[in-house]
């Protein structure tokens, strides 16, 4: 008969057992084995505690601290942008330095400007570019409470306007969320959470005709962006070759990361991204924070450049009056 677990007892004395007279040796060898066992029980916590806890930070003591403690806000916002200087012109782009440079100045923001060429993207289309400068704005402004993306093809054309209180503040970003929304419209499963308050916000964007629109987005600062910002650049997500490269692959893990979609507002376009050409978006109209010549660059740099020379005299005008 065979039994399927061993019985309780056994007439048979296991071999390591003494079978009479003289001491055993078992309890020795018992302590021994429960040494090491112990010992390799608090290797494995410690290496688990290690791989699992919060990333460390030293303060200005020099003090090490468990949880990363939030940024001083020292500056407020940078604001980035990418440039492509083969592809156009010296003026252009020192109308698009101009533009940031002004505004960031007016509010005590920093303009951070990144070279399209500078990055490995490991032929990735190099629009890719906005989402490791973005995270190269973090790392070298590891004070700032804001990230906020704008596309090169694109004016801040109302100085007045504070990202903190035109979009930031919680109550403003609350009264502004969409909630609900399709994701990708219009008929997306996925929509925005409907309970989602402004202080739980780290990551602001819009959508324009077609579906999310990242060519201005906002990101606070913290260890939330840094995951957002290495999952969304994740190479797996660069070798898709997705039809709009970055913007496709934000809108898959939108829709398959909860954890990104529970942070995520998306907010009228014309709050941070109003377009000049209706057919697009949301149509710019004075007063707006931002334009964008969205899908110029599909023309050519020259159709870009023609675009913004009417909006040049406009924003100029503006900051010269505020």
């Amino acid at each position: 008969m065979h039994f399927a677990y061993p019985p309780r007892k056994t007439s048979n004395p296991p071999p390591y057992l003494p079978r009479s007279g003289g001491t055993s040796r078992l309890p020795g060898l018992r302590r021994s084995r429960l040494k090491v066992i112990a010992l390799v029980g608090i290797a494995f916590i410690v290496f688990i505690y290690i791989l699992t806890r919060p990333s460390s930070s030293s303060g200005h003591g020099g003090s090490t601290t468990t949880k990363r403690r939030a940024p001083s806000g020292n500056p407020p916002v940078v604001l980035v942008t990418v440039l492509d200087e083969k592809r156009y012109s010296k003026a252009y782009i020192d109308t698009v330095k101009e533009n940031r440079i002004q505004y960031a100045e007016k509010h005590g923001y920093e303009a951070f400007f990144a070279n399209i060429h500078d990055y490995d993207l490991k032929n990735a289309p190099p629009s890719w570019a906005s989402v490791v400068a973005t995270r190269h704005a973090l790392t070298r402004f590891p004070e700032a409470r804001y990230v906020w993306f704008l596309d090169q093809n694109a004016f801040i054309m109302n100085p007045r306007l504070s990202l903190e209180e035109h979009l930031m503040k919680p109550a403003r970003l609350e009264s502004l969320m969409i909630k609900g929304q399709p994701v990708v419209p219009p008929d997306s499963i996925i929509t925005t959470f409907t309970h989602l308050k402004g202080p739980d916000v780290d990551f602001v964007l819009t959508q324009d005709k077609e579906g999310l629109s990242s060519g201005s987005f906002v990101v606070r600062n913290g260890e939330w962006a840094e995951f957002l910002l290495e999952t969304w650049f994740d190479p797996i997500y660069r070798s898709y070759n997705f039809q709009k490269a970055e913007t496709h692959a934000l809108e898959h893990i939108v829709q398959w990361h909860p954890t990104i979609l529970q942070k995520l507002a998306l907010v009228d376009q014309r709050i941070i991204n109003a377009y000049n050409q209706p057919k697009q978006g949301a149509e710019y109209q004075e007063g707006d924070l931002v334009v964008r010549f969205a899908e110029c660059d599909k023309i050519g740099p020259q159709a870009c450049e023609i675009e913004s020379k009417r909006l040049a005299q406009q924003w100029r005008k503006a900051f010269t009056s505020s």
